[in-house]
């Protein structure tokens, strides 16, 4: 499982609507920056914290109470802000606030499992307002490409679930230990495809290795696991070995699921994948999950790319993982214009298991080994750390541990080279009673954890190399570890996976990606009720859901939210329902800060527009729509040969013609990445928005320009009259005269924000990336 500024000014407006859902008041908590300079003009804290209320309810008309009996707190000690009850639109307006650091609804904590519907904010959607449109995804149908399915999880349980939609013209193929029974209402159709791999490997099987299903059943759990994240129905005592437990819940409960096996032991073929994609298409899918990839390649020799396309042509979203070769800079694959490319995020839950050093010191560690409660899980025992020779020792590979010198011991294990969890059977194996996983230089701090086989835990490189100089200083160093269970909300999140695959691209290099980042870090899910929580052949555990990481894991959630989306606006192309994910994305994380990536915030090669946000994405004001032609002429600005068009697009066009009928074109993508070329100081780039919102509204643009580039926006303002209409804008990006002539290549970003002046919720957002070419 190793996974490869601003609001015074216009705040009356805003207030104008006499909307009974944007009035609704909850509590919410503000929290501000301390030591603020502003404090210091008012008689006490408690004023100062008053005149941000005052201000976010200037101009409601409504409002007949005094502002401070609204005021429920006035915090100093343990954050300095205040709790009050706010309207959703007064509590958007605070979020602007250069003083004010986060904002957050007030709510019950609950122990859960699938925890990140609720930390996307999909917990109770489709009880009021335009949620309740998309009937949790009703009438969808997600075809999922991957490993297979485990049928019999509860997570494709069909109580309650709606009939078949008509149009579905998919059958359940039958197969070794999987009949046409297998379906239902929920999984309402099952296929494998195994020629490809078939004809390129031997059919004897590792004896180290599951016994492989010749059907659609899934021997390995990566598609049980990806199916039931992207629309699993609701699972109540959901937990892994006591941990996380709660409610399992996909994004899309009510969308119906589809599954194309199409990767085994040996891999995903390129044949096997391009056959699904292919019946998918005529199986009338809606949304195609992927969470397959590898390196980057041009889209002329990428199956998925060109597969892809004809699905987009016919209304199919494509969503895709965007690989897990980070933190490696033009890593990130899948970068075709017409898929949504997805990175990975964390969630603000830990499962922490603490090394306690013998000398007192504490070293943080996490994992989902069952140990709060066993006894002898945390006990003392002596550390080891075998290094030297040519065994792979310190990655703990199978045989290199000494018998003699491992017996009774906790031994540490370095990350790489052989799986998390097979280190922890290495250990055990070798008569060690627990281990120590310990990242290195490459992984930093990233903490995807597992469910091993022994007392373990992962540390980040900054304990472990404290960890390791206490082992070498030491006579005989000794240790615990202490587990802690479920801890939710004590932590930043999100921040980017370190695995998560970076921009820019390789052989798309004008498209940014990745488009967005979603939840990836260790995500639990369900499993196939034959395999141990880890995967591994030697576990004897049996469980219903385990932990994954990987953009496999973000991939999912996109997919499943993309399929909230659909339902709620049928007619809407995949394009338009892509715009709407990327413009409303955040940028900032629970905290009010901005997303991190390590000790440094996050760049647009790492998050491309952003978190996710599908409360937002449902209603995002704007969307820029593209047309399958308008990908065509995007390829001959990038001077694809006529073969290279055709392999892609199965459209045999004369570039030629199409760009003397389409000067200056640019293809109506949500991000803006710019390239200057050696001795350019000027470069122009056309959009189009249209409006899905209310009609009669008004945008106003906000520019935030990249460094060293002047950026021009012409109009300023949008002013739409109806629902429906599309207007254009141009931008010009003009080189500061201390940037012309480098010798050098550089790198500057930005974002270009269109904000709706009567409702400042309403903010289309995208971000710009800005490249100078020395050649």
């Amino acid at each position: 499982m190793e996974p490869k500024p601003f609001f015074l000014c216009i705040i009356f407006l805003l207030f104008c609507s006499s909307s009974s859902e944007i009035l609704q008041k909850q509590t919410y908590i503000v929290q501000l920056h301390p030591n603020s300079e502003t404090a210091k003009t008012f008689a006490s804290k408690f004023d100062w914290h008053l005149s941000f209320l005052q201000e976010a309810v200037l101009g409601v008309e409504e409002e007949e109470e005094e502002p401070s009996s609204r005021l429920l707190y006035s915090y100093g000690s343990a954050i300095e802000g205040f709790a009050a009850q706010l309207t959703e639109s007064e509590a958007e307006i605070l979020r602007y606030s250069p003083e004010v650091v986060a904002v957050r609804p007030d709510h019950v904590l609950q122990v859960q499992t699938t925890y990140s519907y609720k930390f996307l904010g999909l917990d109770g959607f489709g009880n009021s307002g335009v949620w309740s449109k998309s009937r949790f995804g009703q009438g969808t149908i997600i075809g999922v490409l991957d490993t297979g399915v485990w049928p019999e999880s509860p997570s494709f349980d069909d109580t309650g679930m709606p009939s078949i939609p008509r149009k579905w013209k998919g059958i359940c193929q039958e197969g070794e230990s999987f009949s046409s029974s297998s379906c239902n209402r929920k999984l309402i159709g099952a296929r494998f495809f195994i020629r490809g791999h078939r004809v390129a490997n031997s059919p004897e099987e590792s004896p180290n290795m599951p016994r492989e299903y010749i059907s659609a059943r899934d021997s390995t759990g990566h598609g049980t696991h990806t199916a039931s994240t992207v629309g699993g129905s609701s699972v109540s005592m959901a937990n892994v070995l006591g941990n996380g437990a709660g409610v399992a819940r996909g994004m899309a409960p009510g969308a119906h699921i589809a599954v194309y096996k199409v990767c085994w032991f040996n891999g995903c073929y390129s044949s096997d994948i391009l056959a699904a994609i292919d019946v998918a298409i005529q199986d009338k899918v809606d949304v195609l999950s992927l969470s397959l990839g590898g390196f980057p390649i041009p889209l002329y020799d990428d199956t998925i790319a060109i597969g892809t396309f004809r699905a987009m042509e016919r209304g199919i979203s494509v969503i895709c993982a965007a690989g897990n070769n980070g933190p490696i800079e033009s890593s990130v694959a899948n970068t075709a214009p017409w898929v949504s490319t997805i990175g990975a995020g964390t969630l603000d839950r830990r499962f922490p298991a603490v090394v306690r050093l013998a000398n007192g010191k504490l070293l943080y560690g996490e994992s989902l080994y069952p140990g709060k409660g066993i006894k002898n899980a945390g006990r003392e025992v002596e550390v080891i750390y075998v290094t030297g020779g040519d065994k792979g020792s310190e990655f703990c590979l199978r045989g290199s541990l000494p018998r003699e010198e491992i017996r009774g011991k906790m031994v540490i294990c370095d990350r790489g080279v052989n799986g998390r969890s097979e280190k922890g059977e290495a250990v055990k194996e070798a008569g060690g009673v627990a281990m120590i996983l310990a990242n290195t230089e490459i992984n930093q701090e990233e903490d995807s954890i597992d469910v091993h086989l022994l007392p373990a835990t992962l540390i980040g490189y900054t304990e472990s190399v404290l960890l390791k100089a206490y082992v070498n200083a030491t006579v005989k160093p000794k240790a615990r570890i202490i587990f802690g269970g479920t801890v939710i909300g004590r932590s930043r999140a999100p921040e980017v996976a370190q695995f998560s695959a970076r921009g820019p691209s390789l052989a798309n290099p004008s498209i940014l990606k990745p488009d967005m980042i979603a939840p990836g870090v260790n995500i639990i899910a369900a499993w196939p009720q034959n395999l141990g929580p880890t995967g591994l052949p030697y576990d004897s555990r049996r469980v219903n859901f385990t932990v994954m990481s990987g953009t496999s894991m973000s991939c999912p959630h996109v997919s499943g939210i993309t399929a909230l989306i659909r339902s709620a606006y049928p007619n809407w192309s995949p394009a338009a329902i892509k715009s709407a994910l990327m413009t409303t994305a955040d940028l900032y994380d629970r905290q009010g800060k901005a997303i991190k990536d390590g000790n440094k915030p996050a760049g647009v090669f790492a998050i491309g527009a952003g978190h996710v946000n599908p409360q937002k994405a449902i209603n995002p004001g704007l969307v820029y729509n593209i047309q399958p032609v308008d990908y065509i002429t995007y390829l001959c600005t990038l001077g694809f040969t006529r073969s290279d068009i055709l392999a892609i697009t199965h459209k045999n066009v004369s570039c030629n013609g199409i760009l003397r009928k389409n000067p200056g074109f640019s293809l109506n993508y949500p991000s803006i990445a710019v390239i200057f070329k050696r001795g350019k100081t000027t470069e122009m780039i056309t959009r189009r928005v249209t409006n899905v919102g209310s009609p009669n509204s008004i945008y106003s643009v906000n520019v935030k320009a990249p460094e060293g580039i002047k950026v021009i926006v012409n109009p300023k303002r949008l002013v739409f009259k109806h629902v429906d209409q599309t207007l254009s804008y141009r931008v010009w990006f003009v080189l500061k005269k201390k940037n012309r002539g480098g010798k050098v290549a550089s790198f500057a970003q930005g974002q270009l924000t269109w904000v709706n002046s009567h409702n400042l919720m309403q903010r289309v957002r995208s971000p710009i990336s800005v490249t100078l070419k020395t050649n």
